[in-house]
């Protein structure tokens, strides 16, 4: 077994991967990628009620769009496998058999009905009384003919000490626990015994998750040591809330990664926000992926749980689109096509005229769906005119001042940004017009709204031919007017 830190996240594939699995699986996965050790995938499929391979799938596939690629796992492979945890079941029971020979563990033959008659029993009793196995089993004698569930030795006395790594010294008696189940009579591991089970045969040394796992920390302490194995470290990461404090759901935010991929965000861009939920780097909002393994650390993890802010989530996300060191030219426009490529009567999309057209929109869209609604009109034979602003600026006046535009520019001999900038200027000071007279008809006549990326911008992109053409269009409709 290696020294390196190896660390896994392990989901259950019973539905999609929203975004607080995914702020466990990017600490795990910092911290692997800054010590150079492994991140392992595995998966927990042992609701089989709930679990089914497209949502397996989704999981991988969606870890993959992050950029959350692991060492060992699913369609990876590794020397600890299988990684599915239904294909584990001999292993898990070969453990049980040991702990019960061991006298560690027992064989429980209570039915539903027995327990479920003792907990009637307690409630009618006393309504507040919390049920806990009250070891009928412990000394019964073994018959393995008989239904049964494997039930863990829990030790009445003592307490479970364990320093946590951001929370430090936790201290839990062993009062508090029960004899709990390890395996149920299927064969089929419950969640502590199969997670530290696993943890164990793979090796891993550092077990990273949500605040939420604290209450399975202490038994789970138990059974490495009734099983002889060496603790792993700790570490619970505080909660993602929403904005009144309570637990983060759909409605929230807490949607699927995909619901993001789709909505426009770039992967980076997810993964720097979630990381500030429960680690900070001073004053520092903005990182790249190569800045957060630098930076990332659990000295640097704090206690208190955060709220999720949509707004300063697309904040984010903006920063990450128009920041070229934080997303260069060619993936920024890659991106935005695929958007493009969406949309309804486009003509002409390609990669090399995405790439020279977005320069002009990619200061101020927040998402890749609104960096395609703004180059709509670049792609199309004509553009989709908005009635209120042909209604208010094509309109009679507009039509001397559309072809005194259309004059000035045909005879261009250099089509540029700072070309047509003087030329434009020029005609409009000497016409003794305002630039805003004729901005207005124009932005129109070649975008179809009154809000648009700078008039000269526009033209070069457009280039002569369509430009020409839109401002022709638009004199006829507003002479029509």
């Amino acid at each position: 077994m290696t020294d390196k830190p190896r660390l896994r996240f392990a989901p259950s594939p019973t539905g999609y991967l929203h975004i607080g699995g995914v702020r466990t699986a990017l600490f795990n996965w910092l911290w692997a990628r800054k010590t150079g050790g492994a991140f392992v995938l595995r998966i927990e499929d042992t609701d089989q009620e709930r679990s089914t391979p497209e949502s397996r799938q989704i999981i991988l596939d969606s870890l993959r769009w992050l950029g959350i690629d692991w060492d060992e796992g699913p369609e990876v492979g590794g020397a600890f496998g299988p990684y599915t945890q239904m294909e584990r079941l001999a292993i898990y029971a070969e453990h049980a058999e040991r702990l019960i020979r061991e006298k560690k563990a027992y064989r429980c033959y209570c039915t539903k009905e027995e327990l479920q008659a003792q907990r009637e029993a307690l409630k009618a009793k006393d309504p507040k009384a919390e049920f806990k196995y009250p070891g009928t089993c412990r000394d019964r004698a073994d018959q393995p003919d008989r239904p049964y569930v494997v039930r863990f030795k829990t030790p009445s006395e003592g307490a479970v000490v364990y320093r946590d790594m951001v929370f430090g010294e936790v201290k839990t008696p062993n009062s508090a626990q029960q004899d709990f189940v390890l395996l149920r009579s299927d064969g089929i591991p419950l969640y502590n015994f199969g997670a530290v089970v696993d943890d164990i045969t793979m090796g891993i040394t550092l077990v990273a998750r949500g605040r939420d796992h604290m209450v399975n920390t202490p038994p789970q302490i138990m059974l490495y040591e009734a099983l002889g194995a060496r603790l792993p470290g700790f570490a619970h990461l505080p909660m993602m809330l929403n904005q009144k404090g309570a637990k983060l759901g759909k409605r929230d935010g807490a949607v699927s990664v995909f619901e993001y991929r789709d909505a426009g965000f770039a992967p980076d861009a997810v993964l720097n926000y979630l990381v500030r939920f429960g680690w900070s780097h001073g004053d520092q909002e903005v990182f790249s992926k190569a800045d957060l393994i630098q930076a990332f650390g659990w000295d640097a993890c704090g206690r208190g749980d955060g709220k999720f802010d949509p707004k300063k989530f697309l904040a984010i996300n903006h920063e990450h689109l128009k920041t070229s060191r934080l997303m260069g030219d060619d993936d920024y426009a890659r991106s935005t096509l695929t958007f493009l490529e969406k949309r309804e009567g486009l003509v002409g999309v390609s990669l090399e005229r995405v790439k020279a057209a977005a320069f002009m929109i990619r200061e101020r869209a927040t998402t890749f769906v609104d960096a395609a609604e703004r180059l709509d009109f670049v792609f199309r034979d004509e553009p989709v005119f908005d009635a209120d602003a042909v209604k208010k600026t094509l309109t009679a006046e507009a039509v001397p001042r559309l072809q005194g535009l259309i004059g000035c520019l045909e005879p261009a001999a250099e089509w540029t940004e700072a070309a047509l900038e003087k030329a434009v200027t020029d005609h409009v000071a000497g016409s003794g017009q305002a630039m805003k007279d004729v901005a207005a008809p124009a932005r129109v006549a070649l975008t179809g709204k009154t809000a648009s990326p700078g008039l000269f911008q526009v033209m070069f992109v457009l280039g002569r031919d369509a430009t020409l053409g839109r401002l022709r269009k638009a004199a006829a409709i507003a002479g029509g007017a």
